[in-house]
């Protein structure tokens, strides 16, 4: 069942991408981050007050937000500084390079996940699990050589270093995630984090963007900005569950959710435009492969 949820999380984190990435074109970064913490603190708000009221409609749904104090919290809030970290990484790599360069480099983030859980919590993959990660890491290096083809050098453009700092702490994030669905209710962590992120990217927004904002791009609203928060509220939601489960792998799920690849590289041929699709797609593929192994290692 965790596997399924894990790939219903994937198709949906697909479609977060490509509406974030349509957000940000020729659009301030911050901003729209702000946004996005805003519309999710306001999708899951509703359930955090009728749970603290003790209303009976929610007591006994997956929607109940248990009431905890600090010794709790503290967790959520470390929860919510690590996904900003990656965030705001990836919101400024995600601007300034292609979609189909940038979701093949995040659906390497796994291996990361994969040593530390490895280190972290024990996990152990067989045969069919290790073929594919290794596929992953190859697809890796060749989406380099494809990336040379526009001019995109993967060792001195500072947006790749964006986006590979978003996937390792990303990965952090995943491994975190791994330890507190085995302590805490799953929408406790859920609908807090997004609150704490509201107010932590308020206070960026208003130091670092409002005094220059005349200065950098301008900020255009656009429809695309409320589905991001839709989009990533539903694909987190089905991947905390997924972790919740006792013999869910943090490695294999992660692995997995990164099969989002999919949804964002056709977006990005067909919608964007995007170059040197034929090389890409090699790199796809591998990632694809090593999908179906991860999946046959997992039954």
């Amino acid at each position: 069942m965790w596997l399924l949820l894990a790939f219903t999380s994937a198709f949906l984190l697909g479609f977060y991408d490509v509406f974030k990435k349509r957000s940000l074109k020729d659009n301030a970064v911050l901003p729209v981050l702000f946004l996005n913490t805003l519309f999710s603190s306001l999708i899951f708000l509703p359930f955090i007050i009728c749970s603290a009221m003790g209303q009976e409609w929610i007591s006994n749904t997956i929607f109940y937000v248990p009431v905890e104090g600090w010794e709790v919290h503290k967790y959520v809030l470390l929860k919510s500084v690590i996904v900003l970290s990656s965030w705001i990484f990836g919101y400024f790599g995600m601007k300034h390079l292609p979609l189909t360069i940038v979701g093949p480099i995040n659906a390497t983030r796994p291996v990361m996940v994969l040593v530390g859980a490895m280190l972290v919590f024990g996990e152990r993959l067989n045969l069919y699990q290790w073929i594919g990660v290794l596929l992953a890491v190859a697809s890796f290096f060749m989406l380099s050589r494809s990336g040379k083809k526009e001019g995109i050098d993967f060792k001195s453009n500072k947006w790749i270093f964006f986006i590979v700092m978003a996937a390792l702490t990303g990965a952090i994030s995943g491994l975190y995630d791994k330890y507190l669905m085995k302590q805490f209710n799953p929408m406790l962590i859920q609908s807090w984090y997004n609150v704490y992120q509201l107010f932590i990217m308020g206070g960026v927004l208003m130091l670092l963007w409002w005094p220059k904002r005349k200065e950098t791009t301008p900020f255009r609203w656009h429809w695309s900005i409320i589905l991001i928060s839709i989009f990533l509220g539903a694909a987190d939601f089905v991947y905390f569950y997924a972790l919740s489960y006792d013999d869910s792998m943090i490695s294999i799920v992660s692995m997995v959710r990164r099969s989002s690849v999919i949804v964002s590289f056709i977006f990005g041929a067909m919608f964007f435009r995007e170059k040197n699709l034929k090389s890409k797609a090699i790199d796809l593929i591998l990632v694809l492969i090593g999908m179906i192994f991860l999946y046959l290692g997992s039954k």
